[in-house]
C-alpha cells in the first residue's frame, strides 16, 4: 500500500520508533487492536495498492478500516484469522472479486461495511450466519444471487442498494431487530407481505426498483418512517392501511395497484400514487387538504380515476403540486405535470371501457 498523491500518511510513519506509536495504529500493551489506514479528514487523499495477506499476523485486530481511495485486489482469505475483528470497514475503494466464504469464521464480527467497491459473487451464506452482527452495509456493488437468512438478532441496519440481487426473501429470514432496511436498484422478486409484518421496528425502508409482487401489507403505514418507498415493483391489489397515515412521504408510483385511493392517506404530505390502475372518485378529504395547503404533492397521473371531487375555479396553493392527467375523465383543473407524465391530457375511451369491464 501507498499513498497517492497529496496524502502524507505513510510518509509520517517512522519505522526507527515504537509502531504503537505510527497515526492510525492503537495498541493494548504491545499488541495492535485497531488500525484505521489512512487520514479521515474529509476531503483527505486516500491510498493506493492492495491489502496484504499478512493482515492476518495481526490476530489481536478489533477494528480495521481504510479510508476512502485507491485499494484494489480481493480481500485475502487470511482476514478470516483475525478471530477478535468486530469492524471491518473498507468502503469507496476499487476492492473486486468475492467477498470470501472464511469471514464466516469471525463470530464477533458486529460491523461489516464495503460499500462503493466493486465486488462481485454472491454474498456468502456464512456471512448471515454471524450472530453478533448489528449492521451490514454492501451497497453500490456487483453482489448477485440470493441473500442469505441473518440470523443476529441484534441486527439494526441491512443496506444492499445498487447491486445484482435476485430471488425472494421467505419470510423469517430478517431478524425483528432491523430499523434501516434497503433493498433498492436490486432484481428482487416474490412477496413481502408475510415478510414486512414481523420488521416492526422499522425506521427507514426502500424497496424501490426491484420486482417485487403481490399486496403491500396495510401495517407497513404504520411504521414510525418519515419516507416510504415502494415504487418501481411489480406489486399489486388494493391499497387498506389500518388508520391516518402519519408519513410525510409516501411513494407507491409504477406498480399495478387498484381499487378506490383509500382516505386515510389525506394525512400524507407527498403522496405519489401515479401510474396505477386506481379507479373510482379521489376522496374529498384529500383534496380539502390540497387546497388547505397540507398536502404539499399529490401525483394521480396514468390512473383510471374517474371523478376529482375540485372547483373548476379553485386556486390550488403554490406551494402545492397536482398532477391528474391521463386518467378516465377530463382534469377539472389544469396543473403542471411532471415531463415523464407526457402530453395527452385523457386516457383513451377504449381503455376505460376495458377497465370498468
Amino acid at each position: 500500500m501507498d499513498d497517492m498523491p497529496g496524502s502524507t500518511y505513510f510518509s509520517s510513519w517512522d519505522f526507527t520508533s515504537d509502531p504503537c506509536n505510527f497515526a492510525g495504529v492503537f495498541c493494548d500493551g504491545d499488541r495492535v487492536v485497531t488500525l484505521n489506514l489512512g487520514d479521515p479528514r474529509a476531503g483527505a487523499s486516500g491510498l493506493s495498492g492492495r491489502i496484504h495477506p499478512d493482515i492476518g499476523k495481526l490476530t489481536n485486530l478489533v477494528e480495521f478500516t481504510i479510508v476512502p481511495g485507491r485499494i484494489i485486489g480481493t480481500l485475502p482469505a487470511t482476514l478470516s484469522q483475525l478471530k477478535n475483528l468486530r469492524f471491518l470497514g473498507i468502503s469507496r475503494n476499487f476492492i473486486s472479486g468475492e467477498i470470501p466464504a472464511t469471514l464466516g469464521e469471525l463470530q464477533r464480527l458486529r460491523t461489516l461495511d464495503l460499500s462503493y467497491n466493486q465486488l462481485t459473487g454472491n454474498l456468502p451464506w456464512s456471512v448471515g450466519s454471524l450472530t453478533a452482527l448489528t449492521n451490514v452495509v454492501l451497497c453500490h456493488n456487483r453482489l448477485s444471487g440470493s441473500i442469505p437468512s441473518f440470523s443476529s438478532q441484534a441486527l439494526t441496519r441491512l443496506d444492499l442498494k445498487h447491486n445484482n440481487f435476485s430471488g425472494s426473501i421467505p419470510p423469517g429470514s430478517l431478524p425483528s431487530s432491523l430499523q434501516y432496511l434497503s433493498l433498492s436498484w436490486n432484481r428482487f422478486t416474490g412477496p413481502v407481505d408475510q415478510l414486512l409484518p414481523q420488521l416492526n421496528n422499522l425506521n427507514y425502508l426502500d424497496l424501490s426498483l426491484n420486482r417485487f409482487t403481490g399486496p403491500i401489507p396495510g401495517c407497513v403505514f404504520t411504521f414510525p418512517i418519515t419516507n416510504l418507498q415502494l415504487e418501481r415493483n411489480l406489486f399489486s391489489g388494493p391499497v387498506q392501511p389500518f388508520n391516518e397515515v402519519s408519513i410525510q412521504t409516501v411513494d407507491l408510483s409504477h406498480n399495478m395497484l387498484y381499487g378506490q385511493v383509500s382516505p386515510l392517506f389525506s394525512t400524507v404530505q407527498n403522496l405519489y400514487l401515479n401510474n396505477n390502475r386506481f379507479t373510482g372518485s379521489v376522496p374529498t378529504t384529500l383534496m380539502d387538504r390540497l387546497m388547505a395547503g397540507n398536502v404539499q404533492l399529490l401525483y394521480l397521473q396514468h390512473n383510471f380515476l374517474t371523478a376529482v371531487p375540485i372547483n373548476p375555479t379553485a386556486e390550488i396553493p403554490l406551494s402545492s403540486s397536482l398532477c391528474l392527467q391521463y386518467n378516465c375523465m377530463i382534469p377539472p383543473v389544469q396543473t403542471p405535470c411532471p415531463i415523464e407524465a407526457g402530453t395527452q391530457k385523457t386516457r383513451p375511451t377504449s381503455q376505460c371501457m376495458e377497465w370498468k369491464g
